[in-house]
């Protein structure tokens, strides 16, 4: 099956007699991270939307202190309810002073930067992150974000599909389009202290590595914000099973209110179980490995997706899926809602706390097969014997550093 799938580590468009070489113009690299798009499981059946979309396939928007690109509901049409952006800052460069009217989630793939935010009652919050760490900003309320001396790169997740970078309310942007005189007049300052204003957005712009966080702390006499919008994930003791962990930050432990997340790492050959979301769609982003992802839509409709490092992944609610590790490393990934508890229904759990001969009579299984089956969820499991893949990777896996 493998050696006719996959003919000179290319993968081709026939299973089991059916279907024939492709000898005519193709983007083999592009094949290759997508086997099962080429030649989909058998079990693959109708027509679903496309429910993966690339980074490295977005457009990146050049700064001198840095880039940044984004996947939105434009890039990814069922993507309705969260959108992502990819952000590199150099070292001591700023995203500048601004606000959203969306909620920003925020994960550290590498590096570190000092993140800052004023709420409405004047009280502040300054503090660092690293690899791993997260932040949260309520929608509306105006931060900022400096790379330490290392440079940082960061997934940002906004609660709206429709969400650009490129439509932010920045205050260099808002104070190029307000007259000189009322800046003055708002500001106490005199008009001709402003002759070097910005005349447009800065965005994101050079800047000195900032001095040690408590040097830079500024007391505001209404205080610190009430909890952190700071979260250390990786820090967290996560939920182990045999076939990876799971790590999970919704509103029960951390300041999100609109936005809960969970990160996964699978072992090789582990699955992220049968599963679906009781209320939200998902919204994926895989940082390293390899993987497909499966997903049925009712009615009979599957459709089946491989993802790497860089790919964003999206599931409508309901929709029931898994996961499975197909490559030699750890497949890592995290799962976005716009919900602020993370919430999921295991198709194991639901079949083992349901009477067995129901389930059992249903899928014309032995009652004994139901009645094995755990009670409590275990979100990932573990590659049982050693079954033959229904495909390899072909050529290199990209890792995420």
């Amino acid at each position: 099956m493998v050696t006719e799938r996959i003919r000179d580590g290319i993968p081709q468009p026939q299973r089991d007699g059916k279907g024939g070489i492709d000898t005519g113009p193709r983007n083999i690299e592009l094949d290759r991270q997508n086997p099962d798009l080429i030649t989909p499981p058998e079990t693959d059946s109708g027509t679903l939307p496309n429910m993966k979309f690339s980074f490295s396939m977005a457009h990146t928007r050049i700064e001198e202190g840095g880039w940044t690109r984004e996947v939105t509901q434009r890039e990814l049409p069922v993507a309705t309810t969260l959108a992502g952006v990819d952000m590199k800052l150099n070292p001591g460069a700023y995203r500048e002073l601004h606000w959203h009217k969306q909620s920003e989630w925020g994960y550290v793939l590498e590096g570190s930067c000092r993140i800052g935010a004023v709420d409405q009652e004047g009280r502040n919050f300054l503090e660092d992150v690293q690899q791993g760490d997260l932040w949260f900003f309520p929608k509306g309320v105006p931060h900022h974000i400096q790379a330490l001396d290392e440079g940082v790169e960061f997934l940002l997740v906004f609660d709206d599909g429709g969400f650009s970078e490129n439509s932010t309310f920045m205050i260099s942007d808002f104070f190029a389009h307000t007259p000189k005189n009322v800046l003055a007049k708002n500001f106490g300052w005199q008009l001709e202290q402003l002759d070097h204003l910005p005349e447009r957005e800065k965005y994101i712009f050079p800047g000195q590595v900032p001095p040690p966080l408590a040097a830079d702390r500024v007391f505001s006499p209404t205080g610190d914000v009430p909890r952190t919008f700071k979260h250390r994930l990786h820090t967290q003791r996560p939920m182990e099973f045999d076939g990876g962990t799971v790590r999970i930050a919704d509103h029960s432990n951390f300041a999100a209110t609109t936005i809960a997340a969970a990160l996964v790492e699978i072992e090789p050959g582990g699955l992220r179980e049968l599963h679906w979301h009781p209320t939200d769609d998902e919204w994926q982003y895989y940082i390293s490995g390899f993987g497909r992802m499966g997903v049925f839509a009712s009615s009979g409709l599957n459709r089946t997706f491989d993802f790497q490092a860089g790919d964003v992944g999206y599931v409508p609610f309901a929709y029931g899926h898994y996961i499975e590790n197909l490559g030699n490393e750890p497949l890592k990934f995290l799962e976005m809602f716009r919900n602020p508890l993370f919430e999921d229904i295991s198709a194991a759990q639901w079949m083992a706390n349901t009477p067995p001969q129901v389930s059992a009579d249903t899928l014309n299984l032995p009652r004994s097969m139901i009645e094995s089956l755990p009670k409590d969820k275990r979100p990932v499991v573990a590659q049982r014997g050693d079954p033959t893949r229904p495909h390899t990777r072909p050529g290199r896996i990209a890792v995420r550093r």
